[in-house]
C-alpha cells in the first residue's frame, strides 16, 4: 500500500463485539455507505451500522480519535481515515478512487448522521454524480431527538441548520422563516445561545413556544421549554456549556402572512428553481394556494 492511500479492512478483522459476544461482520458490496452514529450515549448505535463499519473496506470519518472511541467500544478493528472539512477535496479524491476499484467505504461523522451540516454532503454528491451506489445506514439525530423531546408539533418541522453568526444576517434569516407553518429546528453554539434566543423572541414573537435541548443523550441532558421571551432572559445569566439545538413551535393558527416575507421567499427558491417547483415549495412551507403563488413569482420576475 502507498503512502497517502486508503487503507481498509482485512479478513480476519470484520467482526465485532457486542459484551462478550464477538459476531463475524460479512464484506460489504462495493459502495459508500453513509452510516448514523451515537450522539452521545455510544449505546444508540444500529446492528446494521455495526455491521457496516466491521464490514466495510474504509471507514472515513471526521476526527479519527472520535471514531476510534466507538470502533474499540465495539471490538471494530478497522483503522479510520480522515475525512473532514480542511482535507475534503484530497480526502474526497482518494475516497472516490477507492469507490472506482471496487471498494466499500462507510462514511461517519463524529455524531449522529453524516450529511446533516457536514461535509460528507459533498463526497455523496460527487459519488452520485460518478455513478457509484450510495447507501444510507440511518440511527441517531439530534433534530429528531430534539424534536421528540421538545413537546412542540411534529406534523410537520423544518430543520434549518445553523443560524448565521452576524446579528443582523441572523435577525433576516429569522424573518424569511417566520411564517412558515412548521415548527423550527436549529443547530446552535453555547455561547450564541442567548443572543439567537433575543433575537428570535424579537423576531417571531415573544409567546412563541420553544425548547432549548442541550447534550442530548448524554449524562446531563436537558430541556428547558417556554416561550422564546422567558427563554431569552434564563439564558442571558446562565453559564452554557454541551452542544444544543433549538426547537421553536410553529406561528400562531390565522396569524397573517407578511406579504413582503412572501415575495423574499418566493425570490430565494426561484434562484435555482424553475417557477413551477418555486411555487409549489412555497405552496408547502406557507400554505397557500400554489396557483396564487405561481402568478405572484411571475409578476415579481416581470417586474424584475
Amino acid at each position: 500500500m502507498t503512502d497517502g492511500a486508503v487503507q481498509g479492512s482485512q479478513g480476519p478483522a470484520r467482526s465485532f463485539r457486542i459484551h462478550d459476544h464477538v459476531i463475524p461482520a460479512r464484506p460489504m458490496a462495493p459502495g459508500l455507505y453513509l452510516v448514523a452514529t451515537p450522539i452521545g450515549n455510544l449505546g444508540d448505535i444500529t446492528l446494521r451500522a455495526l455491521e457496516t463499519l466491521a464490514g466495510a473496506d474504509v471507514v472515513a470519518c471526521e476526527d479519527t480519535r472520535v471514531t476510534r472511541v466507538l470502533l474499540d467500544r465495539y471490538g471494530i478493528r478497522a483503522r479510520p481515515y480522515s475525512y473532514h472539512e480542511h482535507n475534503a477535496d484530497e480526502a474526497g479524491e482518494k475516497l472516490l478512487a477507492a469507490l472506482g476499484e471496487g471498494r466499500s467505504v462507510a462514511l461517519v461523522s463524529d455524531a449522529g448522521t453524516p450529511l446533516v451540516s457536514d461535509p460528507g454532503y459533498r463526497l455523496a454528491i460527487r459519488a452520485i454524480e460518478a455513478g457509484f451506489t450510495v447507501i444510507p445506514v440511518p440511527g441517531a439525530s439530534a433534530p429528531l431527538a430534539a424534536l421528540l423531546g421538545s413537546g412542540l408539533p411534529n406534523d410537520a418541522f423544518l430543520f434549518a441548520g445553523f443560524l448565521p453568526t452576524k446579528d443582523k444576517a441572523r435577525r433576516d434569516r429569522l424573518k424569511e422563516l417566520s411564517q412558515i407553518p412548521a415548527t423550527l429546528i436549529f443547530f446552535e453554539s453555547p455561547h450564541r445561545i442567548a443572543d439567537t434566543l433575543a433575537a428570535a423572541a424579537e423576531e417571531l414573537g415573544p409567546e412563541r413556544p420553544a425548547s432549548v435541548c442541550r447534550e442530548l443523550t448524554k449524562t446531563f441532558e436537558e430541556f428547558r421549554r417556554g416561550p422564546l421571551s422567558e427563554l431569552a432572559v434564563e439564558f442571558e445569566s446562565r453559564t452554557v456549556k454541551g452542544e444544543i439545538v433549538l426547537v421553536i413551535g410553529p406561528p400562531a393558527e390565522g396569524q397573517a402572512l407578511d406579504p413582503a416575507d412572501i415575495d423574499r421567499l418566493l425570490r430565494e427558491l426561484s434562484a435555482d428553481r424553475a417557477a413551477g417547483q418555486a411555487a409549489t415549495e412555497a405552496s408547502k412551507l406557507t400554505g397557500l394556494p400554489r396557483r396564487d403563488l405561481y402568478q405572484r413569482l411571475l409578476e415579481l420576475k416581470g417586474g424584475a
